[in-house]
């Protein structure tokens, strides 16, 4: 209760004396994403608030509406031929780059090559693709090895390393190493002025005057882009009280997602309002490090996954109703997701685990917990899994660092004492980690895996069967085996499902629902 207290009264301090005036308000659009952007290159390191920052940059051939179906984009359409073995993409006519170029197929084919060379679900496509070509400058051609349902499901995956398409002399950089301020060049509805990028603080965009938006109704990834604004400021706000303040004085239209303790104070103020981020919600879990003890034996990474007490977690990052518990390795209450029985709890089980650890052969080596301080739904989770650690009788080193320096930490894979990390707890929007092809979480594949670097070869051959499952009931039946293995293997371990709320000035609408916040479809009044 003294937390909230202090939070409440944070809000009464604005974030700046000088007040924004009315009729510049009505062309600016000013939003506090969920982290600080310092960096932008959504293919390298494909963060939510990267994300964000891409699709205003950029576009994707298809979207992902709130259903998860996709649909066109910057394609006008396809057609499939010769046994599901060719498929070819029209571009809509008219389409350009910020820097007044035509977007060509070739384009589009060195964004889809350097997005695959990074994203797992995109590897899965281009490793089922014999060729992929532009047939002419509209017109880009995948020939197929085999089959591949999921192929438009790839090109519209919503979150987590979306395939955005970029000009031809940006795509074919190497996509080992991050593009800079200078390549920040898309066809999407925002153009970003690299003038005036402040890293981990602040970035602007205005509207681009030649943006052609679909006709169709805007549904999260989906539909016309339409832009009502000038300009677009993405303002990052250490301090949740202040931005909190900032919101309700008229400072910021638009809060990603504020503390949820702050959460009651903006709903009863006739200012601001609140609405669920995303309806499918986020899963949070603690990573392991495979590549390192002791977190590279199966028989510890159980150990902890089975003392978690997701309902400390969840109550943590979320308000009472917004959270559940998940013991599952996708998010619950989607298709297929099969929920295990939970461990045992209690003082029982806790000296089980100690048992289990002192089994695996750890003797009081220094782990390395590495932790955001500026990331609200993060932040907490891990200091509670540093608690735990420590009733585990575990040598617990915690680094909490900026977001974006532990996103830098996070790619290491030296050896804690040398750079690198054993644990840290993240989570993923719904979306993002919806089955086998799009969730970088499950995927066990060493090397290319996501941070953590897991490897198990019989769980990516079964991914690889849910891709290739030729009918609906074998994909079921290759889904439920496959997070059979993963529950067994451990890759992460769930702290639960919880749902975030975002909040927005009341003159603000047309906030649209998705797992990631899309700054079009807005106006003022």
């Amino acid at each position: 209760m003294h937390r909230r207290a202090v939070l409440a009264a944070a809000l009464a301090t604005p974030l700046a004396r000088a007040a924004v005036a009315q009729d510049a308000r009505g062309r600016l659009l000013r939003f506090m994403p969920q982290a600080a952007l310092a960096s932008l290159d959504p293919v390298f390191n494909p963060s939510t608030i990267i994300t964000t920052h891409a699709y205003c940059v950029f576009d994707t051939l298809y979207g992902a509406d709130r259903s998860l179906t996709a649909r066109p984009q910057m394609a006008e359409g396809h057609v499939v031929e010769d046994g599901d073995r060719t498929v070819r993409i029209r571009l809509r006519d008219g389409l350009r780059w910020h820097d007044g170029e035509p977007v060509r197929a070739a384009d589009c084919v060195a964004s889809i090559n350097r997005w695959g060379s990074r994203d797992g679900f995109g590897g899965l496509l281009l490793r089922a693709t014999e060729e992929l070509a532009a047939a002419d400058d509209r017109t880009i051609a995948f020939r197929l090895k085999r089959p591949f349902p999921a192929l438009f499901d790839a090109l519209a995956k919503p979150g987590s390393s979306p395939c955005f398409m970029m000009p031809e002399r940006i795509a074919s950089l190497p996509a080992d190493r991050p593009l800079g301020v200078e390549h920040m060049i898309g066809s999407g509805p925002w153009r970003f002025v690299a003038a005036d990028y402040v890293q981990g603080a602040r970035s602007t965009y205005v509207r681009n005057a030649d943006y052609r938006p679909r006709s169709e109704p805007a549904e999260a990834a989906t539909g016309g882009k339409v832009v009502h604004f000038d300009r677009l400021e993405l303002i990052w706000i250490p301090d949740g009280g202040t931005a909190a303040a900032a919101l309700r004085t008229g400072e910021i239209d638009w809060i990603e997602y504020p503390l949820p303790d702050l959460v009651p104070v903006l709903e009863r103020d006739r200012h601001t309002k609140t609405q669920i981020y995303d309806p499918n919600g986020f899963l949070g879990f603690l990573r392991f490090n495979h590549l390192h003890p002791p977190f590279n034996d199966v028989r510890v990474r159980r150990a902890i996954r089975d003392v978690i007490v997701q309902s400390d977690f969840m109550s943590a990052v979320a308000l009472e109703g917004d959270w559940q518990e998940c013991h599952a390795m996708f998010p619950c209450g989607l298709p297929d997701v099969v929920e295990f029985p939970p461990a045992p709890r209690g003082d029982a089980a806790m000296a089980r685990a100690r048992e289990a650890i002192r089994a695996a052969g750890y003797n009081g080596e220094p782990i390395v917990h590495i932790n955001p301080s500026d990331f609200n739904a993060v932040t907490q989770q891990g200091r509670l899994t540093v608690e735990l650690m420590r009733r585990l009788g575990l040598n617990i080193q915690p680094v909490e660092s900026d977001w974006a320096s532990i996103l830098g930490r996070r790619n290491n894979r030296n050896p804690p004492a040398q750079g690198g990390w054993n644990l840290h707890n993240t989570n993923g929007p719904a979306a993002t980690i919806a089955n086998p092809a799009v969730s970088f979480a499950i995927r066990m594949n060493g090397p290319a895996a996501w941070p953590g670097w897991p490897e198990d070869a019989a769980v990516e051959e079964q991914v690889q069967a849910w891709v290739d499952a030729p009918t609906a009931e074998a994909q079921s039946v290759a889904m439920r085996r496959l997070q059979e293995l993963a529950w067994d293997a451990v890759p992460f371990a769930p702290t639960g499902l919880f749902r975030l709320r975002t909040a927005f000035r009341s003159d603000l609408t047309g906030v649209l629902q998705g797992p990631n916040p899309f700054v079009w479809n807005l106006r003022r009044g």
